[in-house]
């Protein structure tokens, strides 16, 4: 399984960004996909997480400025990050958490992008 990452970059505060990432290759079942980002020296961190049933979890820091959406059929996940905070700098990663077919959990992921937040 491979996740493709794009978006992010330079953003500014208050302003927006857009995070993308597609999964492709054997996916017997997906359970979630979802976006971690990583501070520096900090240990990666859950941000958003949309399940297969369309329930989606977020972090308390960005709750009402960051949205998490997908599409099941394309294995795609989005993440739209509004007003955005210095804070918010981070490697982020996306995530996609499957049954393999032997129903074993595994979990997969992207190679990471930068999103840096300065005026």
């Amino acid at each position: 399984v491979q996740l493709v990452e794009s978006g992010g970059g330079l953003g500014h505060p208050g302003g927006s960004l857009r995070l993308s990432c597609a999964a492709s290759g054997s996916i017997f079942r997906a359970i979630s996909m979802a976006w971690y980002r990583q501070f520096l020296g900090k240990e990666r961190e859950l941000v958003a997480v949309r399940e297969n049933t369309g329930i989606t979890r977020y972090v308390d820091s960005v709750k009402g400025r960051f949205t998490i959406s997908g599409d099941n059929a394309k294995n795609t996940v989005d993440l739209q990050m509004d007003s955005l905070k210095p804070e918010d700098t981070a490697i982020y990663y996306c995530n996609i958490r499957v049954y393999d077919f032997d129903w074993n959990v595994d979990d997969y992921w992207g190679q990471g992008t930068w999103v840096t937040v300065s005026s």
